[in-house]
């Protein structure tokens, strides 16, 4: 028994010698512990069609989107599950784009993406994507060249950035952030309400076909650091059912945005304080972030000249 033990042992090892060795090399094997040595890549990441992933980045007539929700340092909506689900849906079913859900902010770099231990992974960074769908919360964890990064990826590059509900709580810290969103979550005096929205602007895609005033049922947001002179407002909250003397409203002018467009340099951005829960990400609001999402991506085109708030009446003469 002994002698047939050492036998198949000696036959294991022949066997893995001779059928794993070709996939094995020096630089795939881990560094020994402590050592300060990395390998440039991580094993299979120089050949992503045998790791799930494709040679080329895009397929042929798609976009690329990245539908990132970081939210380790905030609350976490149980929307955003939903919600990214129903980002890739709409691009798998359209045809438009493929999404790559991320919960982390691994991606955003323009440098390649890279492991808790340094090494170089396969993966897709920036440079790979046409938008961003940001459903974060709160302050996240970017270094100074990621942050550098993202702010260029919509700039520089023409990018598009479409930012969820919560998307106005994330980088309070971080003012060129907040200026490349357009606003900034001012608390919400009334929680979840339903109450009537006001369509400001019928011509932007994601706001097209919507009655003038509309009932919604969602956590309403108050926004401050926004500008009309630099956005278009296309949702504002009506007021009419709302307490307005609560001692955390702000605002006293009657000027509640909850959705606009806006430039960044030669990037195109959107933002909606929609979505709270997951019964909001009806069939109206998945419309809505579809249309943005096209927008942003320049499938489609929208005048989002800066105006005035406009009444009801002053939309549809």
């Amino acid at each position: 028994m002994p002698c047939r033990q050492v036998s198949l042992g000696f036959f294991s090892i022949f066997f893995c010698l001779l059928f794993c060795a070709p996939f094995i090399s020096a630089q795939d094997q881990a560094a020994p512990p402590g050592s300060q040595a990395q390998r440039p890549y991580a094993p299979g990441s120089r050949n992503p069609d045998q790791m799930g992933g494709r040679p080329s980045p895009r397929r042929p007539g798609r976009k690329n989107v990245l539908a990132w929700a970081d939210v380790r340092n905030g609350f976490q909506h149980d929307s955003i599950s939903h919600a990214l689900a129903i980002i890739e849906k709409l691009g798998y079913e359209s045809g438009l784009w493929d999404t790559y859900i991320r919960t982390d902010s691994q991606p955003i770099t323009k440098h390649g993406t890279y492991g808790s231990d340094g090494q170089k992974v396969y993966g897709h960074d920036l440079n790979d994507f046409d938008a961003i769908f940001f459903f974060g919360v709160r302050e996240i964890d970017l270094t100074a060249q990621q942050r550098a990064d993202l702010l260029s990826f919509v700039k520089d590059d023409g990018k598009g950035f479409v930012a969820a509900h919560s998307a106005v709580t994330a980088f309070m810290s971080w003012p060129e952030f907040g200026e490349m969103l357009g606003g900034r979550f001012d608390e919400h005096p009334w929680g979840v309400v339903e109450t009537p929205v006001i369509v400001e602007d019928h011509n932007f895609p994601a706001t097209k076909g919507l009655p003038d005033v509309f009932d919604r049922r969602d956590e309403m947001y108050q926004i401050k650091d926004l500008s009309r002179r630099k956005v278009d407002v296309l949702l504002r909250l009506d007021t009419s059912k709302l307490d307005t003397n609560k001692a955390s409203v702000h605002i006293t002018n009657g000027d509640f945005p909850i959705a606009w467009a806006k430039t960044h340099g030669k990037g195109r951005v959107f933002s909606s304080a929609l979505g709270h829960d997951i019964t909001t990400w009806d069939p109206v609001i998945q419309k809505m972030y579809f249309e943005a999402i096209k927008w942003a991506l320049g499938l489609s085109d929208a005048d989002i000249t800066p105006h005035a708030m406009r009444n009801v009446k002053a939309v549809n003469p």
